[in-house]
């Protein structure tokens, strides 16, 4: 790390000539707030054109909990699915999993279970942190559960159910565990540095996440629900100082980073983030200068990027936008093209691509911080496109 005369704060950093004032907005954070660090990385047709690290407490190369866009990382093994025709959108959920269709359920599509609208986003009492790293077993209670909605009928965020489907649905469908799958198929060959499932090896690198200075009070959370539901299946994590519900303490608990919990449990760096969807998407220029094909098909990314819903969330009130699974850009997150899959974080952490762009981005702040428009992330991919399009 080097201490940069223009910014007055420690920058470590490789840079594209294009991308400088992408990397001078980063920068520009840090000298308006000391207390500010995080990693930012783009590629640009499979080409590294931009990392950078600034700050006190990150690195290129340190990993810390990137939370939901684990969910991006995950939803990669459902295309392979998808792909190797293990896995149908439109077949029924039961077909692969017959226990699901209890309670009503048999009617489900996998193309409704993985966009947010098959009424499942948490159980009554919540989940424990051992039935979330034995997926098995929380897949067991969303199996028996009755939907909070008609599936199909509305949409809301499956904040944590999402990763416990996915994993079921990759151990009937490939008999093998997602976390498993993702590290042969597309971590280890493409050299990404987003783990689902960190090794203990790799643990020195890790870097809590921090936590704001000033976090507002919560309001009232009616247990009962449809928000309360799925706020209650984070009951029962424990944390560094025992039992928690702040979910930033989640990733920062080794036994979550550990079994790379499918919807919140993965690591990254922005490197191995923006590296992951440039595989997935371009294809990576490897440090040979040969080039590796993206692992999933022009088919396949259009299929799991199209929208499938958009609108108000039925618990949360805000407007969302779902592919299957990744979140879609809309006003709320103005984060790329049309085109553009991806998933934020709840640390402010983002990663997506853009084939309209040809970019794979990943973006992670050490301390956690808002997202969407106008946030210092969403201000990033402004400025990325604005680079590739010279404004």
């Amino acid at each position: 790390m080097t201490e940069s005369t223009e910014t007055n704060a420690l920058v470590d950093e490789h840079v594209d000539p294009r991308f400088k004032p992408v990397a001078g907005l980063l920068r520009s954070f840090a000298a308006e707030d000391p207390d500010y660090s995080a990693q930012l990385a783009v590629y640009h047709e499979g080409r590294q054109v931009l990392d950078v690290a600034v700050g006190p407490n990150c690195t290129r190369d340190s990993l810390t909990g990137v939370f939901s866009c684990s969910k991006g990382a995950a939803a990669m093994v459902v295309g392979i699915l998808l792909q190797e025709g293990a896995l149908a959108l439109d077949a029924q959920v039961s077909s692969y999993w017959p226990e699901f269709a209890a309670n009503g359920k048999g009617s489900v599509t996998v193309r409704q279970l993985l966009s947010h609208q098959a009424g499942l986003p948490g159980v009554d009492g919540g989940m424990t942190l051992g039935e979330y790293t034995e997926s098995h077993l929380a897949a067991e209670l969303l199996a028996a559960a009755e939907p909070l909605w008609r599936p199909g009928a509305a949409h809301s965020y499956h904040a944590l159910s999402i990763g416990v489907l996915m994993e079921e649905l990759a151990r009937r469908t490939a008999g093998e565990r997602l976390q498993e799958l993702y590290e042969r198929r597309i971590r280890a060959p493409f050299g990404i540095d987003f783990y689902l499932g960190l090794p203990e090896a790799e643990e020195r690198r890790y870097r809590d996440v921090l936590k704001p200075a000033q976090s507002p009070p919560l309001p009232f959370i009616d247990p009962f629900g449809h928000f309360g539901v799925a706020a209650n299946s984070a009951a029962g994590f424990d944390g560094p100082d025992g039992p928690t519900r702040d979910l930033l303490d989640v990733p920062n608990v080794r036994a979550v980073r550990a079994a790379g919990i499918a919807a919140a449990g993965g690591v990254a760096s922005a490197r191995g983030m923006a590296r992951l969807y440039a595989a997935a998407s371009t294809g990576v220029v490897l440090e040979d200068g040969s080039r590796r094909e993206p692992f999933l098909s022009g088919a396949t990314r259009a299929e799991l990027s199209q929208e499938q819903v958009f609108g108000t969330d039925r618990a949360n009130g805000l407007t969302g936008a779902y592919g299957i699974v990744f979140m879609k850009s809309q006003p709320r997150n103005d984060f790329g093209s049309w085109r553009a899959f991806g998933h934020d974080g709840a640390n402010g952490a983002l990663g997506f691509a853009d084939p309209a762009y040809g970019i794979g981005f990943g973006y992670v702040p050490a301390r956690a911080e808002e997202s969407g428009t106008g946030s210092r992330g969403g201000r990033l991919t402004v400025a990325v496109r604005q680079a590739l399009l010279g404004a």
